[in-house]
């Protein structure tokens, strides 16, 4: 087939900040916000190295521990619920952080990465950290990193991780929901001792860095199990869910799975009140959640708020009082930026942080299932280090026309090397552009009001979009 190319050599714009600015030599505490984040943003960034190693040395948990103690290991000031996984992990830390708030619990909710504002990462009670709190916090870190520069400095995920515990103590949370970063065994939450693990559905992604088969990419997502704590996690493929079962036992923690050892189901349906949706239900001996609506969309995050909600029940075992009437409500005030969110009408334009390939097929089967349309144009691209082909090949079952372009990322994949083996893969057609701008000209060129124009593949990519009409 025939594939149709379409370039520019304007400059890429828009988008998250991701490049590093000038280093800032001021010796002095930061007098103003936008100083202090062009120091933060001056530190080793993982999320933005091209060719990133992933081992002890690279990700050094004793850097992590000295950072910490040197800033008085906040970390241990409040309750901690630990989340690992490959999808769903933020989708299901914002589920359960929101339950526990309407149960009278200051909450904080430690995710990432951001779709448009860094300040989205550190959140109390859903509220953003504040401009004059990062600052603040900037500022006391900064003496503790510039010394252990001297030895091996910080990397900016380690220093966010670091302010993050800060401002959960310094506003006096009890309990905080902390998503790990990449992997489980070496990342930098991987400090804390909680009260409570989950794990999301695991699939292939970060091959270069975890692993090529579900089995490693489950050994280091179980590297977040201590002893003695209690896991919770959903039906996993039978060779991740051997190496979970393999890695409790050895360090003693008992692990539960929901629709196994945890009674849960879900069903779709629809209503004129709120359309197409999910709804589940989980029974335990203490907590019985009877046909609640799932407030994001797909079936993915059915099974994501079935962990939820087994892991609020779990924590009523190790002293935590849940109303069960409470948590629904909170769980109906759940919004997440980036997931199956509409960020404009005319013409309909879709975005979802889905970035490996069962994210891509869960996208697909959720649109398919919510959203109505005639036909469906989606602007993919992704990072080089992603599983590039498992996610075109769930991308044909789904898309009728397919742009590739990419984000601002300097890991980003060439749009003309993904068409080829889009190509390759489904015999379709398709086009490519060099940025955001220039897929969406001709996405928009080519849908009718009854269309539907999706962008994923990336946070970047979607954090590009999201930025662009929020300014329009």
């Amino acid at each position: 087939m025939v594939k149709l190319v379409s370039k520019t050599r304007k400059k890429q714009s828009g988008g998250r900040s991701v490049s590093r600015p000038a280093v800032v030599t001021s010796k002095k505490p930061f007098k103003s916000y936008d100083e202090a984040i062009k120091y933060l943003y001056t530190k080793t960034d993982y999320e933005q190295e091209k060719h990133l190693r992933y081992n002890v040395d690279t990700f050094d948990l004793k850097r992590m521990e000295r950072l910490l103690s040197l800033v008085g290991n906040p970390h241990n000031k409040f309750d901690t619920i630990h989340i690992a996984g490959t999808k769903g992990k933020g989708s299901t830390a914002t589920m359960l952080a929101k339950m526990l708030e309407a149960n009278g619990y200051k909450v904080g909710l430690y995710t990432s990465p951001h779709v448009v504002d860094l300040h989205e990462r550190i959140r109390i009670n859903s509220e953003m950290i504040t401009k004059s709190a990062m600052l603040g916090l900037i500022n006391r870190v900064y003496k503790p990193v510039e010394k252990m520069a001297k030895e091996r400095c910080p990397t900016f995920f380690e220093i966010m991780t670091a302010i993050s515990f800060m401002h959960f103590a310094d506003t006096k949370a009890d309990v905080a929901v902390v998503e790990t970063g990449l992997g489980g065994r070496l990342d930098s939450t991987n400090v804390i001792k909680p009260k409570l693990v989950g794990i999301t559905s695991l699939s292939i992604d970060h091959q270069k860095q975890l692993g090529s088969t579900i089995a490693e990419i489950a050994g280091e997502k179980a590297g977040i199990f201590k002893p003695g704590v209690p896991i919770i996690t959903v039906q996993q493929d039978p060779d991740a869910l051997q190496v979970l079962k393999t890695r409790a036992a050895a360090v003693k923690a008992h692990i539960s799975i929901t629709g196994v050892d945890i009674d849960f189901s879900h069903r779709f349906e629809t209503s004129p009140e709120h359309g197409p949706h999910n709804r589940v239900c989980l029974t335990t001996p203490t907590s019985k959640f009877e046909h609640l609506r799932v407030p994001l969309h797909g079936i993915h995050q059915a099974i994501n708020c079935g962990l939820a909600l087994a892991m609020l029940d779990k924590l009523k075992t190790v002293g935590y009082t849940i109303d069960n009437e409470k948590a629904a409500k909170g769980l109906s005030q759940v919004k997440l930026d980036g997931r199956m969110e509409m960020i404009c009408e005319d013409p309909r334009i879709l975005i979802d942080a889905a970035h490996n390939a069962a994210s891509i097929r869960a996208l697909m089967h959720a649109i398919g299932q919510s959203i109505p349309y005639d036909s469906m144009i989606v602007i993919f691209g992704c990072n080089e280090d992603k599983d590039i082909k498992g996610m075109l090949r769930e991308l044909q079952f789904g898309a009728d026309k397919v742009i590739f372009t990419r984000s601002n990322s300097v890991r980003a994949a060439s749009p003309d090397e993904l068409a080829d083996q889009y190509i390759a893969i489904s015999n379709k057609m398709c086009q490519s552009a060099l940025n955001l701008p220039e897929a969406l000209r001709l996405a928009r060129s080519a849908v009718g009001k009854e269309d539907l124009i999706c962008i994923t593949g990336s946070f970047y990519l979607i954090g590009q979009a999201k930025l662009r009409f929020q300014a329009s």
